[in-house]
């Protein structure tokens, strides 16, 4: 039924939007306007993305360093973009990721408010009479051409294709609402009252959800006022509304995931909108009287154009003034109300084997906004990692038979509990890979194939450092599996030297596992750093090679037999990949400063792994 809806309802708006255009062609016009509008700002976006790569994230983490910072970074780059959305987004997405605080985020959000103010005022200032289509044809032209001179000649010519796009889209609005004529004429209704001023607002709050960019929204508006179509009060208001309808978009995206980062910050912006519309509506009549005021010395009293840009300026900045001195106590107030999720003390808390299928584990910090540029998705990609690794540890855990918070706890460890027989109740290492490590992993290398952003090459090399360390996570706990059937027959099994054997694999399994972990957390410098990784290394060859002649020792001896013996060398073989695998996704992270971050194995200050 589902498949048969998803068939049928497209088709049937598709006839019904068909048939509209052919009872009306000033609709067709005014759709197609549209059309060429949102597509010349999507083609502007892109080109301006494209020409600035990385240097637009860079310049936004530098630019949260003082509130003003923020909000002139806000201002200047919804300038260059024309989308105050986006650069709400994409502020989620790099305070989601931890690039920036959320102060810093607030602060770009409120530059990003006034920023949109600049498309309104270059529309109004073209007044309703000039004809943009003879600037937009040479455009297209020289765009076409330019996408044919290399990757930066691609960027220049989508922007001007963008450009090109927007003036054709402008005029064809026009055409449209002039093609209306009486029958679209809204100049007879006024936002009187409180029920009428509510009214246009949903009419613009409406508009910018579904259009998804306010300045269709006010474009139309604009060309409605220039068509005689609508009178300025009820622009005045749709203004209102469509300046809270950019905060839905914002609300939507901040509150997939589990990121409270995000959440925080697009609720931020829900309630700067909402309460900068509801102080607009209340002093409307001020605002009005203000708008006038400062027109009519201009020679610009007539011009309902000029008058709506000057109005959406003042609310926005009246918005900016109010919470300005409140910023901090804001992001304090949204720290509160959205607490961070407590990170559970142990991942995998299962007691026995399920008797279903249990759900699958999957990706925390993968979210589609980290997408949109490369510092976001490296950011999200490293913490990833992090949670990759804590899964990894706990598995290999569960693998030895050990309890998780050894890892944290060395002295907890006693020979007692290393000679122990593992319960029958013990988790199998397989189910364990299958449930939590194969979904993450398979999160993680679908995230990295969808990156459509060009890297400079401290990206790459961190994009391949990251695909090798999720490898090597991935490959510790698969030798884990193998060396958990055997270690599991012997340690249950009745005192022999292959069971005293075992005993001392998993000993030296650990006493890796808890070096690692260490090394993860140490803020040593980076020399003494390096010498606790060459001492690991000297550790872990020196085991390898007594306990090979002490298994050819046994075998002489014929306290081993060759069965036994070559159990155990396999085993031992698991045993060093399992140590070589997680030290190598450990020293992944000292390549470069971007790639550092795979260093932390979890930045918990509690136990990283605890026995359920």
């Amino acid at each position: 039924m589902k498949r048969f809806l998803k068939i049928v309802l497209p088709l049937i708006g598709a006839l019904a939007l068909f048939w509209s255009f052919w009872a009306s062609h000033g609709w067709l016009e005014l759709c197609a306007g549209l059309a060429l509008f949102l597509f010349g700002m999507q083609c502007l976006e892109e080109g301006l993305r494209q020409l600035a790569g990385s240097r637009l994230e860079q310049l936004l983490g530098r630019a949260t360093a003082t509130p003003f910072k923020g909000l002139m970074f806000g201002i200047s780059g919804t300038m260059l973009l024309q989308s105050s959305t986006l650069v709400s987004l994409l502020t989620i997405a790099f305070i989601s990721t931890g690039l920036i605080q959320l102060a810093g985020g607030i602060a770009i959000l409120f530059g990003a408010n006034l920023g949109s103010t600049s498309g309104i005022w270059l529309l109004a200032l073209l007044g309703h009479n000039l004809s943009l289509s003879p600037l937009a044809l040479p455009l297209l032209v020289v765009g076409v051409l330019a996408g044919f001179t290399g990757e930066r000649g691609k960027g220049i010519g989508r922007v001007l294709l963008g450009i090109a796009f927007i003036f054709l889209g402008i005029d064809q609005i026009k055409d449209g609402f002039a093609g209306f004529g009486g029958a679209a004429d809204f100049s007879a209704y006024q936002a009187e009252g409180l029920a009428g001023q509510l009214g246009f607002v949903a009419v613009g709050l409406l508009a910018t959800v579904v259009l998804q960019s306010s300045h269709a929204t006010l474009m139309l508006t604009l060309a409605a006022l220039g068509a005689g179509q609508l009178t300025l009060g009820p622009a005045l208001a749709i203004a209102i509304g469509a300046n809270v309808g950019t905060s839905v978009t914002t609300a939507f995206v901040g509150s997939l995931g589990g990121n409270r980062c995000g959440q925080r910050l697009a609720l931020a912006h829900v309630i700067f909108n909402v309460v900068t519309a509801v102080v607009a509506l209340a002093l409307l009549a001020p605002l009005t009287w203000v708008v006038h005021w400062l027109s009519e010395p201009l020679g610009l009293g007539d011009n309902a154009l000029i008058q709506l840009a000057l109005f959406h300026t003042l609310f926005n900045a009246l918005g900016v003034a109010l919470f300005w001195f409140w910023q901090a106590r804001l992001a304090h107030l949204l720290e509160r109300l959205l607490p961070e999720r407590r990170e559970p003390a142990v991942l995998i808390t299962e007691l026995a084997q399920p008797v279903a299928p249990p759900q699958q584990t999957h990706a925390r910090y993968l979210s589609e906004r980290a997408l949109d540029s490369a510092d976001s998705a490296a950011s999200a990609v490293a913490q990833e990692l992090q949670h990759l690794t804590r899964l990894s540890l706990e598995v290999i855990c569960h693998a030895i038979y050990l309890p998780i918070d050894l890892l944290q706890h060395p002295e907890r460890l006693d020979d007692a509990l290393l000679v122990g027989r593992p319960s029958d109740q013990s988790l199998d290492a397989e189910q364990l890979y299958q449930r939590h490590i194969k979904g993450v992993y398979g999160d993680l290398l679908a995230f990295m194939g969808r990156l459509d952003t060009p890297l400079d090459e401290q990206h790459q090399s961190f994009w391949l450092s990251s695909q090798v360390a999720a490898l090597q996570l991935v490959d510790a706990v698969k030798d884990s599996k193998h060396l958990q059937k055997n270690l599991g027959h012997y340690l249950r099994g009745d005192e022999s030297a292959a069971r005293q054997a075992y005993v001392e694999l998993r000993r030296h399994l650990l006493q890796a596992l808890q070096e690692i972990r260490a090394l993860s957390r140490s803020e040593l410098p980076e020399e003494r750093w390096r010498e606790r990784l060459a001492w690991l290394d000297d550790q872990a060859a020196s085991f390898d090679a007594a306990f090979r002649r002490q298994l050819f020792e046994a075998v002489r001896s014929h306290t081993l037999d060759g069965l036994q013996m070559s159990s155990l060398m396999n085993d031992l073989g698991y045993a060093s990949r399992i140590i070589q695998s997680l030290r190598n996704a450990l020293m992944l992270g000292d390549a470069q400063e971007l790639t550092r971050q795979l260093r932390s194995v979890e930045a918990d200050d509690g136990p990283v792994i605890v026995q359920a």
